[in-house]
């Protein structure tokens, strides 16, 4: 059984960094496209990074360059650096393991304000 744990978030000030991670048992990260997403109060999910099983990441335009998708085969894990955070940012957010159906973890908590 595939299970996802994501943790790092936090209470950050505008302009701060984050690193959110997400722990995989059950199935080997290497074997598929890992993805985060995130929930704002109030709206619907959205997605914020792909990192694909060839090896090539895609961003949500607002973030890119300023957050960054990797992958650690050995841990089994995946993690978002998240820089020069903005309060636009606050949300949950997910990590979710694409396969013949997706798995999803049950989110942490990220929130940007002064």
């Amino acid at each position: 059984q595939v299970h996802l744990v994501e943790s790092g978030g936090a209470w950050v000030q505008p302009g701060g960094s984050l690193r959110l991670s997400c722990a995989v048992s059950g199935r080997a990260v290497s074997t598929a496209t890992m993805s985060w997403s995130r929930q704002a109060p109030g709206k619907g999910r959205e997605w914020v990074a792909s990192s694909y099983f060839g090896g090539d990441t895609s961003y949500k335009d607002s973030v890119r360059g300023r957050f960054t998708i990797s992958r650690d085969n050995a841990k089994n894990s995946v993690y978002l650096q998240m820089n020069n955070l903005k309060p636009e940012d606050t949300g949950t957010y997910f990590c979710a393991m694409a396969g013949s159906r997706d798995y999803w973890g049950q989110g942490t908590q990220v929130t940007v304000s002064s």
